[in-house]
């Protein structure tokens, strides 16, 4: 039988948690805030073949934020592509599942981790699809600090051009990147207003809630006004550890030996939907190890937390004279 969205977004995080505790590996936050976006995509949403990867009428996906490969592999591998047995060897020597998604998989269709590539990947699928007169569709996943680049715009361009209503992108907007918040990064807002401006549909929902989302896809399945479509998810970077959630420190760090694995397993364990099993740890930890008040737990690890962005002096904009160009000045 095949698994619910809910169940699937369960196991991506119980399976990231496994994944990057055992490999040393990074991205926890984005595994997480991504984790309901993809079960919902592959339980509800996307067309493919398990016994057929190469099957030329799937729809094609492309998870640009490569980074959160952990949560595509997790739901390849729940979905019959491989054995989920291989999780285990993420960030190995030698095995499949590298740190960025890789191609060598089954069911990948393209490698990323190279940020702001991935879209102009599906938009390549999408008009390739219409020029070959194919019904498969080009799905897109990005981070919102992916947005920064000014390939992502290039490609929103093109594929409006072209109107290329067989392509959605799905943004992972969990409003932090890297090292800080998004608008202490490089601003973004009004994000919505921006991808109209380039001709878009946009959808803006609750990443997180698997109905909402549901309920996107399906408005963007139904428009026929010949435009690409972009749903903005607003996510949580971290979703579903309380203590990972909006702490830009997950971007980087993996589950340690100790608390940091023992309460994250159990936290999820206190929300595992009925007919899920555990296959790491059946029944949650016994005895889990706790955090203490010299632990590094609930503090502000952004970046400019430390430093202040403002700039040394205010500016102002000063009037030219006739015939020169306009120019900005210290007061």
């Amino acid at each position: 039988m095949q698994m619910t969205s809910e169940q699937l977004a369960w196991k991506i995080r119980r399976h990231g948690i496994e994944m990057t505790h055992l490999s040393g590996g990074s991205h926890i936050g984005a595994v997480l805030s991504v984790a309901d976006i993809i079960a919902v995509l592959y339980a509800d949403v996307l067309h493919y073949r398990v016994d057929e990867p190469e099957w030329s009428e799937r729809d094609r996906f492309v998870l640009s934020k490569g980074h959160a490969g952990a949560a595509l592999y997790a739901a390849l591998a729940e979905t019959g592509f491989f054995p989920v047995e291989e999780l285990k060897t993420h960030y190995a020597n030698g095995s499949r599942l590298s740190g960025h998604v890789s191609h060598h998989l089954p069911g990948v269709d393209f490698s990323t981790g190279s940020l702001g590539h991935g879209l102009s990947a599906a938009v390549g699928m999408a008009y390739a699809a219409k020029k070959d007169g194919k019904s498969f569709r080009a799905f897109a996943v990005l981070g919102d600090g992916e947005c920064d680049e000014g390939s992502v715009w290039e490609a929103a361009m093109f594929a409006n051009h072209f109107r290329l209503d067989n392509l959605v992108a799905i943004v992972d907007h969990n409003y932090m990147q890297s090292l800080d918040f998004c608008e202490n990064t490089l601003e973004l807002e009004d994000f919505a207003s921006r991808w109209r401006a380039f001709g878009w549909n946009v959808e803006e929902v609750n990443g997180n809630d698997h109905d909402a989302l549901r309920a996107a896809f399906g408005r963007i399945a139904a428009r026929d006004n010949h435009k690409p479509s972009v749903l903005i998810a607003d996510t949580i970077k971290g979703c579903g550890i309380s203590f990972m959630q909006n702490d830009i420190l997950w971007h980087y760090r993996f589950p340690h030996d100790g608390w940091e694995y023992d309460c994250a397993v159990n936290e999820l364990h206190q929300v595992k939907p009925e007919g899920v099993e555990d296959p790491y740890t059946p029944n949650g930890i016994e005895h889990p190890t706790l955090p203490t008040e010299t632990d590094d737990i609930g503090n502000d690890h952004t970046y400019s937390h430390t430093w202040d962005t403002a700039y040394p002096e205010p500016m102002r904009r000063v009037t030219a004279q006739p015939g020169t160009a306009e120019r900005i000045k210290p007061v």
